[in-house]
């Protein structure tokens, strides 16, 4: 088993007022030679939008863009015709494909929006692009890892266009859990979004991230109140 860190405190920082931005990876004016990516999974933004503001209209092509919001509520419309709300416990999907444009803004005027914004390199390019959301609810992720993204939607995961799986947790009480990946070849990037976890012989907290390859299957050590999100994503493009 190989692992990588990727402490909070190394993310990328933008500040522009309105918005407040932690890159897991390089981005925009971010640029760290060794922080690309992981595998296939491109972006992980940590975004906090200001009540009344948001993303203008803009593009994207051949990607895979998932926002799971934390806090708060974010508008979204595309040029799709798609215009919807998500909000906490919701996840959703953009695939780009030939070319989409949306945007995103706080559905607040007053108050923030919190979201992760992660973008992942798809299996098939040049597809019709597509939008997808689905609501999780408290009890779905309670005390263990649900799959709320793949490729061939067990359950009620969305869709991606990619051998990829997305799984959410929310652990109250301490206790060892074992991921197995989906597929050999896959890594898988474990991102605590607060609390506290032992991998081995390290401890993660708020924020902080590992990635790790080269295993079939790994213990999570969750220490009381922890809420972690899973990505396994392909290490290399077919």
């Amino acid at each position: 088993m190989q692992t990588q860190l990727f402490p909070a405190n190394k993310r990328g920082v933008a500040n522009h007022g309105w918005l407040k931005s932690f890159h897991s990876f390089s981005f925009s004016q971010f640029y760290n030679p060794d922080l690309m990516n992981f595998g296939l999974l491109r972006v992980l933004n940590d975004d906090t939008v200001s009540g009344g503001m948001g993303f203008g209209t803009h593009g994207h092509d051949n990607m895979e863009i998932i926002s799971i919001p934390l806090e708060g509520e974010l508008k979204h419309a595309d040029s799709m015709g798609t215009e919807a709300i998500i909000r906490k416990g919701d996840v959703q999907i953009m695939s780009a494909g030939t070319g989409i444009r949306h945007s995103e803004q706080n559905n607040s005027k007053e108050n923030e929006v919190k979201f992760l914004q992660i973008w992942i390199i798809p299996k098939k390019r040049n597809i019709s692009p597509r939008y997808d959301q689905r609501s999780f609810s408290d009890e779905d992720l309670k005390n263990k890892f649900r799959t709320v993204v793949a490729p061939d939607q067990p359950g009620d995961a969305i869709y991606i266009n990619q051998d990829a799986y997305l799984s959410l947790g929310n652990f109250d009480e301490k206790q060892n859990i074992i991921y197995t990946l989906q597929k050999a070849e896959n890594g898988v990037f474990i991102f605590v979004l607060e609390g506290e976890i032992n991998i081995g012989s390290n401890t993660l907290k708020n924020r902080d991230a590992i990635g790790i390859t080269d295993f079939n299957e790994v213990e999570v050590e969750i220490s009381a109140h922890s809420k972690i999100l899973l990505i396994e994503v392909p290490m290399q493009e077919e």
